[in-house]
This record gives structure tokens, C-alpha cells and sequence, in this order.
């Protein structure tokens, strides 16, 4: 019995060791900054004269009054709109991609190459494709109308308020559509019974009705970590595509949340001012991620 014990405590200080590298590692680079994060958030500190005054909740209101804010918020949700289009589209190739055809490995490959391509090359690659003078898709708008007869003339994408937004969710559906979501979704798919489809042919049903009795309900937990994920993701994005692709113009309509954060951290040296933004943000993500999960949570079924 004694030595039972004393293997046991062995184990647990070996396990102990093993994570004391990872835990530290989240206490002081993670933890901490999290944390300081929140103090900072109740002073006014400018890094340049290296003045900090405590302000309370001063920052908080006057990020209620600030209207930049609640623009850079409407601009985030717009682009947003990816998500349920890159969804659609990761879900329709998964099952395109799940059927037993000869270089499907390919075709998976080619797919998910976006993903693992360097950001800031994609994003310089698609402002040249979004030249109005030059562009790739322009040329082609242009194309297309002398081949109907029309003249046809491809819109400013980058510098246009009306284009810039639809611009970004463009590229964003074109480098999401084919990455960790159609894999999820993949894995899914091929973890359906087959016992199910064999039993809704029994019964007569179509493709659509399999779908949608069958294959819909059994991949409601991924679809559900999905959205979960990429509501968290979608407030979090944006910088890298308007640092690079716009500088958040024209105008401020590629400005997002995290981008406004950097402006007001690194460009104005306003640091309590963009820690308070985050936390803002911070409980608009909890509070989403909340809401969804306790109102849509109850439907997902599990095999």
C-alpha cells in the first residue's frame, strides 16, 4: 500500500515537471500581460512622455462617447459577413472532397494551400489583383464586357467606401473556404454511420433529404464549434488585411476593433485608451459566445 502511494506521488511530481514548463510560460507571457492589460486600462499613459495618470473608469467613458468606435465596430460585424458565406462553401467542398473519386488527395492539397501561405503575401497578391488600373479582376470585368458587347468598367476596389468592405469579404471567403473548416468538416462527414444513409434509402429519401435528416444533425457539433470559433476569430481579425491592403481607408471603412486597438496603442501612444478598448471587446466576445451557446447549445445533437 505504501509503495502504491509512493509510485503515485512520483507520477504526480513527473506530471508536475512535465507542465511546469507550458504553465510558466502562460503566467508570464499570457497571464501577466492580461493583467496589466486590465490596470492599464484605468490610466491615461503616454508612452512617449512616459506620463500616467489614474483615471478610473475614465477611458470606458469615453469610449461610450467615442463615435470612431462604434463605426470600427459596424465595419468589424460587416466583414463578418464572410463567415456564414466561407462556412457554406467549406461545407459544399467537404462533401464535394469526401466522395471516393480518383486525386481527391490532390484537390484536398490544393484547397488548403491558402491556408498554410504566408498572410502578408496573400494580402499583397489580392491589392494587385484589386488594382483599378491594372488589377486581374478588372481586366477581366473588362474582358467580359467586350466579349457581350458592353463596356464595362471594374469598380476601385481599394479606394472606393462602396467597394473597399465587399473587397475584403471577397478575399476572405476565397482564402477560408478551402481551410481548417472544409477539414472539420471533412472529418465529419466521414464520421457519419453509413448505417443511417443505407437507412434512409430504405425509406425512400432523396439526396437533399439525407442531408438534411441525416447529415445535417450529425455534423451539428462541428457546425457549432465552427461559428463559435469564428465569431471569436471574425472580432479579432482585420489588421494584417488593412494594414497591408489599405491602411484602414478609404475613409476609415476597413478599420476593425483590433486595428483601431493598434492605431491607439502604437500610432497615438494612447496605451490605456487601447487596453480598455480590448477589454470592451473582450466582453462583447464573451458575451456572444455566451448567448450563442446557451440559446443554440441545447439543439446540437450528439451521436
Amino acid at each position: 500500500m505504501f509503495n502504491r502511494m509512493k509510485d503515485k506521488t512520483k507520477e504526480k511530481i513527473a506530471a508536475y515537471i512535465f507542465l511546469a514548463p507550458n504553465l510558466a510560460g502562460f503566467l508570464v507571457f499570457t497571464s501577466l500581460p492580461v493583467l496589466a492589460s486590465l490596470v492599464l486600462s484605468f490610466l491615461q499613459m503616454d508612452l512617449l512622455s512616459g506620463d500616467c495618470k489614474f483615471l478610473g473608469l475614465g477611458n470606458y467613458f469615453n469610449l461610450m462617447k467615442d463615435p470612431y468606435f462604434l463605426k470600427y465596430c459596424w465595419n468589424t460585424v460587416y466583414l463578418m459577413l464572410s463567415i456564414p458565406l466561407s462556412m457554406a462553401g467549406s461545407l459544399l467542398l467537404a462533401i464535394a472532397l469526401n466522395q471516393k473519386l480518383k486525386g481527391t488527395v490532390i484537390f484536398r492539397t490544393v484547397y488548403f494551400l491558402p491556408t498554410i501561405c504566408s498572410g502578408v503575401a496573400i494580402f499583397m497578391l489580392w491589392r494587385l489583383i484589386y488594382n483599378a488600373n491594372s488589377g486581374l479582376l478588372n481586366i477581366m470585368i473588362a474582358q467580359m464586357g467586350n466579349f457581350l458587347g458592353l463596356k464595362l468598367v471594374g469598380p476601385n476596389w481599394l479606394t472606393d467606401e462602396a467597394w473597399a468592405k465587399p473587397a475584403f469579404i471577397i478575399m476572405s471567403v476565397w482564402q477560408g473556404i478551402g481551410g481548417y473548416n472544409m477539414i472539420l468538416y471533412l472529418a465529419a462527414l466521414q464520421g457519419v454511420p453509413r448505417e443511417l444513409y443505407d437507412a434512409a434509402e430504405v425509406d425512400g429519401a432523396n439526396s437533399w433529404q439525407k442531408f438534411w435528416n441525416v447529415t445535417w444533425p450529425q455534423i451539428s457539433p462541428t457546425t457549432f464549434f465552427i461559428v463559435i470559433m469564428s465569431l471569436i476569430g471574425g472580432f479579432q481579425a482585420g489588421f494584417d488585411q488593412a494594414y497591408i491592403m489599405t491602411g484602414g481607408g478609404p475613409n476609415g471603412s476597413t478599420t476593425t476593433i483590433i486595428y483601431y486597438i493598434y492605431n491607439n496603442a502604437f500610432e497615438w501612444y494612447r496605451m490605456g485608451y487601447a487596453a480598455a478598448i480590448s477589454w470592451v471587446l473582450f466582453l462583447i466576445i464573451f458575451m456572444i459566445t455566451l448567448l450563442k451557446w446557451r440559446f443554440y447549445g441545447r439543439n446540437i445533437h450528439y451521436s
